[in-house]
């Protein structure tokens, strides 16, 4: 990722899927009609599935992508900037997921109400790097130490999912209760979803112990089908087996809402899929969507939710739309939405560089009080 020869293009691919596969389902998901939204209808189905397919992508190549390259800063032995890096970049993304929901027509019209406080998928990530770092330094900066704990960790949080699956923690503050509880409304939450980005990060050892080869990919790519029709097929069955030897019911309550593997088995595929084809993406269009997911994430849901003007599709389409419409618009609306960030890419990167300029200015101020009360103490 930081030279051509350790850039591992297909994950731009694999983000730049993930991220047109949500402009639709964002799209089609919240303006089209209910009466369509039937599993009668074989088109409603398979669209319902590929979409659950997205947040996993997303989640497991956050995981993938990071811990890479901080791994790989820690071969040069800059593995300080690399994490300074990450802790700015991670609490930028919750800060930023907050900013996206504040209402902020209706403060300024003295209606208050804590919606704006549900977790989505930025605070989620956000909150992911950091967590990601502090296993890092835990494990001592060792892949395989970090790859038996991210690997024991990911299966840990999806089998015990029956056991939080309808948490409620009222006596808990509600800034922290929704990143763990979806009771209040909160659209993703750390558990399960930490899981995918630590199945990310196993990756991301494998990939930072092996040499880039040909022999390398071929067998990458093999591996990726074939662990994840495993997966699919009998992930299952493995957690019934489980059950049946162990006697712990918590495996055949996992067997019996078994939708973590599976989701898992599809990020496999796909990622088998996009690194067989890497080499026809490397500077392609493809790839630049890719990098600019974060840029494209917020776009949308400006235009679609109407934060910060209060305006936006959702106000004037609300499930509304024929399928027809849906379909036709969902492609309109990727279109527009990448021609912003890619063609008027000169705005955006001058208010993201104000923004980050700011954020790094106040992220210095806060280590210098910090050395400071270390001094102090």
């Amino acid at each position: 990722m930081e030279s051509k020869s350790t850039r591992l293009y297909f994950l731009d691919a694999v983000r730049a899927f993930a991220i047109l596969m949500m402009l639709q389902g964002h799209f089609v998901d919240t303006l089209l009609n209910p009466i369509y939204r039937d599993d009668a209808y074989p088109a409603y189905t398979i669209w319902s599935y590929f979409r659950g397919i997205t947040a996993p992508v997303f989640f497991t190549i956050s995981g993938l992508v990071f811990l890479y390259l901080l791994l790989k800063a820690y071969q040069k032995g800059d593995d300080s900037i690399r994490i300074r890096k990450g802790i700015s970049r991670g609490l930028m993304l919750i800060l930023i997921g907050y900013l996206l929901r504040i209402p902020f027509f209706s403060w300024f019209k003295g209606r208050f109400d804590t919606y704006f406080l549900v977790i989505d998928v930025l605070q989620c990530i956000g909150l992911s790097l950091l967590l990601l770092i502090g296993i890092y330094h835990a494990c001592l900066k060792n892949s395989r130490v970090l790859s038996v704990v991210l690997l024991l960790l990911g299966c840990i949080i999806f089998v015990t999912e029956p056991l939080y699956r309808g948490l409620r923690l009222d006596n808990v503050p509600l800034v922290l209760v929704n990143y763990i509880s979806k009771a209040n409304g909160s659209v993703f939450t750390m558990l399960p979803w930490f899981g995918y980005v630590c199945f990310g990060g196993l990756l991301a050892t494998i990939f930072f112990r092996s040499p880039q080869t040909k022999r390398f990919k071929r067998n990458a790519v093999i591996s990726f089908f074939a662990i994840g029709l495993l997966l699919l097929y009998y992930s299952t069955y493995a957690l019934h087996k489980l059950y049946y030897i162990t006697g712990i019911e918590l495996f055949e309550r996992s067997a019996n809402y078994n939708y973590l593997f599976l989701r898992l088995g599809n990020v496999f595929i796909y990622f088998g899929f996009f690194y067989m084809l890497e080499r026809f993406m490397k500077q392609s269009i493809v790839t630049k969507i890719g990098e600019k997911t974060l840029n494209i994430y917020v776009v949308h849901f400006i235009i679609i939710y109407g934060s910060f003007t209060g305006i936006g599709l959702k106000h004037f389409w609300y499930k509304s739309l024929e399928p027809w419409e849906a379909v036709f618009g969902a492609l309109l609306f990727i279109v527009v939405v990448c021609f912003i960030v890619l063609n008027l890419g000169k705005t955006n990167v001058f208010i993201y560089g104000q923004l980050q300029r700011a954020w790094n200015y106040a992220t210095r101020k806060l280590g210098v009080v910090f050395d400071g009360i270390k001094k102090t103490n």
